[in-house]
C-alpha cells in the first residue's frame, strides 16, 4: 500500500520541484519505506511506498519502464500478477522488479490504457506516458483505493488523500457549503463529490485520461445489476461455485513478502475469512478484535474469542475507552472532510493494534453489501406488512413508540421502533433512506432555518429506476454497493489503516466474487428473515454454527453513552464554542435542543453530534489556518 500524487501542467510549463516534495510530504504515513519524485518537464509524478512485495530497491516507487518512456505512480495490490507476469515473459517482456508495479507497466506498453481489465485487485494509479505525452490515472472497480483530483485551465493535479491536493498553492480550501445537507443526511459527501468545492474523487472503476490539454473520464466497469428473486432458485445451484470463488479470493490476497493478519470481529464475514486463511497457511493466523468499556452491547471481543479458539488463531485484543474522543481531530484530519461513521474510531485503534504485529490485515468489507446482510433490508420487507395494518391499530403503535424515551445500547428498542414506524408508510426508497440516514429532513431545515437548497430525499431517489421491476432486496444490493460501500466503508477502512501504515485488504470486494453475487437470486441472500442465507449456508462445516447464525452486529461505537456521560461538557463545549456559531453553518437554538434532548434521554442523538463536531473539527483544521494543521 502506499500514497501517491501528482501535477500536470497543461500549458507545459516545467512542474516545481519543491511543490511536489510538500505533496507528497503530505503521504508519508501512507508509505513510510521509501519515497521519491520523478519529474518529466511537465508532468511530474511522486510516491510514498509501503514495501509488500518485493521489498528490494528494486520495487521503489515511481517506477520507469526499462526505456524510460513510461512512469508510474502506483498505490495498491494487483493479486493475479504473478500469471500476468508470466504470461509477458512468454512474450519477450524481461523484468527488472519482482513488484507487482512492473507488471501494470509492462501490461500498458503491450496494450495502453485498456490494460486495466486485466488487473485482479485494489489499486490507485498515475501513469505518465512521455512518447505519447498523456497522463492515465485509474482507480480499481470497487473504490478500495482512493484518488482525488482538481483541475482548471492550467493544471490537473491529483493525490491519494486531499490533504497532498491542497499543498499545491494553486489548489483552492473553498468549503462546498451548499453540500452540507447531503453530508448531513449520508455522513459524507458523494463521489464523486467532495466537501472542498472543485476537488472531486475519481469514481470506482473509472479511468482519466488528459492529453492535449483535453481531460476525459470514463468507466472500464460497472458493477453489474444484482438478480431478482427467483422462486424456483435453489442454494444447491451456487455453493460450489460461490465456496471456490471465496476461498480463491482469500487465498490471492495471502501474497505477501510481509506478515499479515485479520481484523476479527466474530461475525460470519470475518470469521469465514480466517476460516479459509487457516486452511493456505501453516502457522497460526493472527487475528485482531477490539471491545468497549462501559457499554456492553457494543462489545462483541467474546464472540471474537470463541471464533478465535475454535480455528486456534493467535488472537489479540483491545479495549476502547471513552477518552478515544481525543481521536476526534485526528481522525478528521486523516479522513480530510466532515466524515460522520464513529465506528473510525475502532476501525483506527484496532489497526494501530494489528499494525505492531503485521503489515497486512486482511477485513470483512463487502459481505453485507454482496449478500443482504443488513437487518434494514429484512425491515424494507416488513415495512409492506405494516402498511397492510388498519390505520387506527398503526396510529396507536406510533402514538405509544413516541413516548418512549432513547437508550443508547446498541440495539436500543425505543430507538429502532421509532425510527422503523416512522418510515414504514412511505414509499419503500424513501422509507429505506429514513431508516439509514443520520438527520431527518425537518431536522435539517431546523438546523438551516429552512435556508437549504439541495434536498437529499430527491437525491437518493434519483439513485433508483422507477421502471426497475426487480425485487427491492436486488435494487437497494445495487444502491448500497455504489454508495455507501464505497463512500464510506472503504474511505474509512482506508484512512484508518493507512493512518497506521497497515494494509487492509478485502477479499469479498473481489470483482470475480462481486459479479458472482450478483448473479445469485435475492432470495438466496435475503431468506425470509434471514440475511446472508447463501452466504451462512456455505459457512456450514468451516464454522460453529452458533457463529454462523448470530444476529448481525455492526462495528458501532457507543457515542451516545459517551455524549450522555462522560462527553456532555466536550460536546457543548465545541459546538456551541463562539466561533463555531459564527461560521454561520448551523443554527445555534437548534443545535443547542439537540444537545438537550439527548443528555435528557428523550433522544439518542449521539450519532448526530458526533457528525456536528466532524464539521467543527474539519473546519478547525482545513480551513481556519492559513494552510491545513495536523492537530
Amino acid at each position: 500500500m502506499c500514497g501517491l500524487c501528482g501535477v500536470l501542467n497543461l500549458d507545459g510549463a516545467p512542474v516545481d520541484r519543491g511543490v511536489l516534495e510538500r505533496m507528497n510530504a503530505a503521504l508519508v504515513h501512507r508509505g513510510p519505506d521509501q519515497g521519491a519524485e520523478s519529474i518529466s518537464g511537465a508532468c511530474g509524478l511522486a510516491n510514498r511506498r509501503l514495501a509488500i512485495l518485493d521489498l528490494s530497491p528494486s520495487g521503489a516507487l515511481p517506477m520507469q519502464s526499462a526505456d524510460g518512456a513510461v512512469t508510474l505512480a502506483y498505490n495498491g495490490e494487483v493479486y493475479n500478477f504473478p500469471d500476468l507476469r508470466r504470461e509477458l515473459e512468454a512474450g519477450g517482456y524481461s523484468f527488472r522488479s519482482g513488484s507487482d508495479a512492473a507488471a501494470v507497466i509492462a501490461l500498458y506498453q503491450r496494450q495502453g490504457p485498456d490494460m486495466v481489465q486485466l488487473l485482479r485487485g485494489m489499486f490507485a494509479f498515475a501513469l505518465w506516458d512521455a512518447p505519447a505525452r498523456a497522463l492515465v490515472l485509474g482507480r480499481d472497480r470497487l473504490g478500495q483505493k482512493p484518488l482525488y483530483y482538481y483541475h482548471d485551465d492550467r493544471r490537473l493535479v491529483f493525490a491519494s488523500e486531499i490533504k497532498a491536493l491542497l499543498r499545491h498553492p494553486d489548489v483552492p480550501r473553498r468549503p462546498a457549503r451548499h453540500l452540507t445537507p447531503l453530508v448531513l443526511a449520508y455522513g459524507y459527501a458523494p463521489t464523486p463529490l467532495t466537501f472542498f468545492d472543485g476537488i472531486q474523487m475519481l469514481p470506482p472503476g473509472h479511468i482519466l485520461v488528459c492529453k492535449g490539454g483535453s481531460i476525459s473520464t470514463h468507466a472500464y466497469w460497472t458493477p453489474p445489476p444484482f438478480a431478482d428473486a427467483d422462486p424456483v432458485a435453489r442454494e444447491a445451484e451456487y455453493l460450489d461455485e460461490l465456496r471456490a470463488t471465496f476461498e480463491e479470493a482469500v487465498r490471492l490476497r495471502l501474497l505477501s513478502d510481509v506478515p499479515l493478519g485479520a481484523f476479527l470481529s466474530g461475525g460470519l464475514d470475518s470469521s469465514l475469512i480466517v476460516a479459509y486463511m487457516a486452511h493456505h497457511t501453516s502457522e497460526k493466523v493472527k487475528t485482531f478484535a477490539i471491545g468497549f468499556t462501559g457499554e456492553e452491547s457494543f462489545d462483541e471481543t467474546a464472540h471474537a474469542r470463541r471464533v478465535a479458539e475454535h480455528l486456534d488463531t493467535e488472537h489479540h485484543e483491545f479495549i476502547v475507552e471513552p477518552d478515544a474522543i481525543d481521536l476526534l481531530p485526528f481522525l478528521v484530519w486523516h479522513h480530510d472532510q466532515p466524515f460522520a461513521d464513529s465506528s473510525a474510531i475502532p476501525t483506527y485503534l484496532v489497526s494501530k493494534m494489528t499494525r505492531k504485529f503485521v503489515t497486512v490485515a486482511l477485513t470483512g468489507d463487502g459481505g453485507d453489501e454482496l449478500f443482504a446482510g443488513y437487518e434494514r433490508f429484512y425491515a424494507a420487507t416488513l415495512a409492506a406488512r405494516y402498511r397492510r395494518l388498519p390505520g387506527v391499530l398503526r396510529a396507536g403503535i406510533e402514538g405509544v413508540v413516541g413516548l418512549l424515551p432513547e437508550a443508547t445500547s446498541y440495539r436500543g428498542i425505543a430507538q429502532r421502533a421509532r425510527r422503523f414506524v416512522s418510515g414504514a408508510t412511505m414509499p419503500p426508497a424513501e422509507a429505506y433512506f429514513s431508516w439509514v440516514r443520520l438527520f431527518s429532513d425537518e431536522q435539517i431545515a431546523a438546523l438551516f432555518d429552512g435556508t437549504e437548497d439541495l434536498s437529499p430525499s430527491a437525491h437518493f431517489a434519483a439513485l433508483f429506476d422507477p421502471a426497475d421491476s426487480r425485487a427491492f432486496t436486488a435494487q437497494l444490493l445495487d444502491v448500497n454497493l455504489a454508495t455507501y460501500l464505497p463512500d464510506d466503508l472503504l474511505v474509512k477502512t482506508d484512512r484508518a489503516s493507512m493512518a497506521t501504515s497497515l494494509e487492509a485488504r478485502a477479499p469479498f470486494l473481489d470483482h470475480k466474487l462481486v459479479e458472482l453475487a450478483a448473479r445469485i437470486p435475492a432470495n438466496l441472500k435475503l431468506n425470509g428473515k434471514v440475511t446472508k442465507y447463501i452466504l451462512k449456508e456455505a459457512a456450514a462445516g468451516l464454522l460453529p454454527d452458533d457463529i454462523i447464525h448470530r444476529q448481525k452486529h455492526g462495528f458501532g461505537v457507543p457515542v451516545g453513552r459517551w455524549f450522555r456521560e462522560n462527553l456532555k461538557d466536550y460536546a457543548r463545549e465545541v459546538l456551541l464554542d463562539p466561533a463555531a456559531l459564527e461560521r454561520g453553518y448551523f443554527n445555534a437554538a437548534a443545535v443547542q435542543r439537540l444537545l438537550d434532548e439527548h443528555t435528557s434521554g428523550q433522544r439518542n442523538h449521539g450519532q448526530r453530534i458526533w457528525t456536528l463536531l466532524t464539521f467543527e473539527w474539519w473546519h478547525r483544521l482545513f480551513i481556519d489556518p492559513a494552510a491545513p494543521s495536523a492537530p
